[in-house]
């Protein structure tokens, strides 16, 4: 016990050391001296030293705007996280998150960061091969209120905040889209969330989104048929989930089928369409061939594969649906 005090007490005495030195502007020789220790404790596989020691000297490195020596610190914070496989509790991430609000945004330190980060939850957890979602989520906080939408759109798609992701897509279509585009922001977004088999995130992100943007009407039914598309859609990826396995195939290429005009309006839904009736509705790969479209060829294969079955029901109009 007095042993481990007095190991606690001489590590206190350097880190103040390191921090007199930061204070008289010694920014170079503070940084060397943090290097040092972190590889004199690295070596001797005294981790919890080691964390502490990088991380206050890369939170004090960067508050007084030494960028790069606080970015080489942090770093080395996560790689002692790596190394010691540190859990990824709500401690360690919010200590990443807030080493990573002093990087400079854009900046090649920044990206490095998140890309060590996203390593060390893989590293703890391999099954979390994007990334752990706990991380994600924090950094699409981050993005979003700095007005990236796009890399906040990309991290909430790993993890399952989807009623943030919902918010987040209102703020992105009033402020960066027109009143014509605001079903193709959801779209997109619920779309992707299928692929990557969060059946979850996608609608509760849809009816956040639905709800509450200032441009839809209650519905639905809604005036703009690609949001009954992807409304029914996950109608219908729900029911195959909870067991309705009967006919999903037709289902699928029927409403693909009607919704042709408004799913056109993008050429990428063909790509995320095909791999969501793989995952969910038992499709085979398509075999594609040049010529017509993927969508055309999609869904006159899903058609003549359901002709053994029986004759596909009939086919409502589009508006009838909305």
């Amino acid at each position: 016990m007095a042993t481990s005090q007095r190991k606690k007490g001489g590590v206190q005495r350097v880190e103040s050391k390191l921090r007199a030195c930061i204070e008289r502007g010694d920014y170079y020789e503070a940084h060397q001296m943090y290097r040092t220790l972190y590889f004199r404790y690295s070596a001797q596989k005294k981790y919890n030293d080691a964390l502490e020691l990088t991380y206050s000297g890369a939170s004090l490195l960067l508050e007084h705007n030494q960028l790069c020596s606080g970015a080489d610190l942090a770093m080395l914070w996560l790689e002692v996280l790596t190394q010691a496989s540190m859990p990824v509790s709500k401690e360690n991430i919010d200590r990443a998150i807030s080493l990573f609000k002093e990087l400079e945004a854009d900046s090649p330190e920044r990206i490095s960061y998140i890309n060590a980060a996203l390593k060390w939850t893989k590293t703890v957890h391999p099954d979390e091969t994007s990334g752990h979602p706990q991380l994600h989520n924090q950094l699409a906080l981050v993005f979003w209120k700095e007005k990236n939408y796009i890399q906040s759109r990309y991290h909430f798609l790993h993890c399952s905040d989807g009623q943030g992701c919902g918010t987040m897509l209102i703020e992105l279509s009033l402020q960066q889209g027109f009143p014509s585009e605001v079903d193709l922001f959801i779209a997109q977004t619920v779309f992707q969330y299928l692929c990557l088999n969060n059946k979850s995130a996608a609608k509760v992100t849809y009816m956040t989104y639905t709800e509450s943007h200032p441009q839809i009407e209650e519905g639905p039914p809604f005036q703009k048929p690609l949001l009954n598309f992807v409304w029914y859609l996950l109608l219908a990826v729900e029911d195959c989930l909870t067991g309705g396995s009967s006919g999903k195939v037709t289902v699928f290429s029927v409403l693909c089928d009607i919704y042709k005009p408004s799913i056109r309006r993008d050429p990428s839904y063909l790509q995320y369409l095909d791999r969501i009736g793989q995952l969910f509705f038992g499709l085979p790969p398509p075999q594609q061939s040049g010529g017509s479209g993927l969508l055309d060829n999609l869904i006159q294969s899903f058609l003549r594969g359901e002709e053994e079955e029986g004759p596909p029901p009939a086919q409502p109009e589009e508006e009838d649906l909305d």
